[in-house]
């Protein structure tokens, strides 16, 4: 991990925010109890609202993603966007015809108060920071499209993470949301991604830089990157699957380096380099505080289980799954489109690539998100 990498890779305070705004939405009451006072949402839109306000998508990011969806012009200097092959103008999510609002989420670090943000004591919260849960964030997003003048949604997409925000806004909010595409995820965290996350927060917490969460005054190389990049090899190699890894690297070594003399094998140095794009990028802290919402996430908590609470979601839904998706099983999918009492479809992404699949497989993706958006009832697509 380069030694010149800073405290915190995220956005902070005086930076320049480009094409991102912010949007002031007050004190938000936590489920855990207590409030974050003076919450901050950043977002960044895409395309325009028509005049009845009907033409609103929401796009909700995953993990370590962000408001940056698509790009704003041909030499936008934030690049393309994490799903510009699906969000743009003549794309499933059409910006010539939908209203895109993509916020960076509630503990987020591009803009959104969260861990790295300014307390109210003119300290970064840091340590301080609550414990947040996926209805917190979901309150929080509601507030902003408030703010925004959005009453409702034509549609309401999300991956992985962002998946849970969907349909939990489809169970917290029905009234305003038209449709609801859940992609790649599920109505309650698994076991099994719980022990996967806790791996990762404790990758962070045990690097000497992480100082309790209170490292943001820290000089270069002297934050909490290496347990950062550390989670994020756990992370990446979750997001992949094995018979990709395989395919692709096998026992290739790196390069010219040697795995019987201490070098690495390649597959070793894709995992690092993964790490310190990441690192440079990102909030250790955002990551622990959005792993432990992540946690939380369950529909059912008390609503009289996930099941009841699926059932009360009568938005047109979409649930798409990937194939080879070790971290989110496509039958967690397949039970939101089975459980819904409005309208619904499963669709399978055939794809080697692992939960990373709904990033990379575009056409497949694309397809769904723009029958549901095209048809009152998403038709198989075989």
């Amino acid at each position: 991990m380069p030694s010149t990498l800073p405290a915190s890779g995220g956005w902070l305070p005086g930076q320049d925010l480009g094409d991102r705004r912010q949007m002031p939405i007050g004190a938000v009451r936590l489920e855990v109890g207590g409030r974050l006072p003076h919450a901050t949402l950043a977002y960044e839109t895409f395309g325009e609202l028509n005049e009845d306000r009907s033409n609103a998508v929401l796009v909700l990011h995953a993990l370590t993603g962000d408001s940056h969806v698509t790009s704003h012009r041909s030499d936008d200097a934030a690049g393309p966007g994490w799903w510009s092959e699906i969000v743009g103008p003549g794309k499933a999510i059409d910006t010539d015809e939908y209203f895109v609002l993509a916020p960076n989420v509630l503990g987020g670090c591009q803009g959104s108060t969260g861990p790295s943000s300014t307390s109210p004591n003119g300290m970064p919260w840091g340590a301080r920071f609550p414990i947040l849960t996926v209805r917190d964030q979901v309150a929080a997003e509601i507030r902003l499209a408030d703010a925004l003048g959005i009453s409702s949604f034509a549609l309401v997409v999300g991956g992985s993470v962002g998946g849970q925000r969907a349909v939990e806004w489809a169970v917290t909010a029905p009234e305003r949301v038209e449709r609801v595409a859940v992609v790649a995820s599920n109505a309650r965290t698994t076991a099994d991604q719980i022990a996967w996350a806790h791996a990762q927060i404790g990758a962070i917490e045990l690097d000497p830089g992480w100082r309790g969460g209170d490292y943001y005054d820290a000089g270069p190389g002297e934050g909490p990157s290496r347990g950062l990049g550390v989670a994020r090899q756990i992370a990446h190699t979750t997001y992949r699957s094995a018979f990709e890894l395989e395919e692709r690297f096998g026992r290739l070594p790196q390069g010219a380096e040697e795995p019987l003399d201490g070098g690495r094998f390649a597959v070793q140095s894709y995992l690092d380099h993964h790490a310190g794009k990441l690192a440079a990028r990102f909030d250790a802290g955002s990551y622990v505080a959005l792993s432990r919402t992540m946690l939380t996430h369950d529909i059912g908590r008390d609503r009289g289980g996930v099941a009841e609470a699926l059932a009360s979601i009568t938005s047109r839904t979409l649930a798409v799954a990937v194939s080879s998706d070790r971290l989110f099983d496509p039958a967690e999918a397949r039970r939101i489109a089975d459980g819904v009492s409005g309208p619904s479809d499963y669709v399978e992404i055939d794809s080697p690539y692992g939960h990373d699949g709904f990033l990379v497989e575009h056409e497949q993706v694309g397809a769904a998100i723009a029958r549901l958006l095209t048809e009152d009832r998403v038709d198989s697509l075989s």
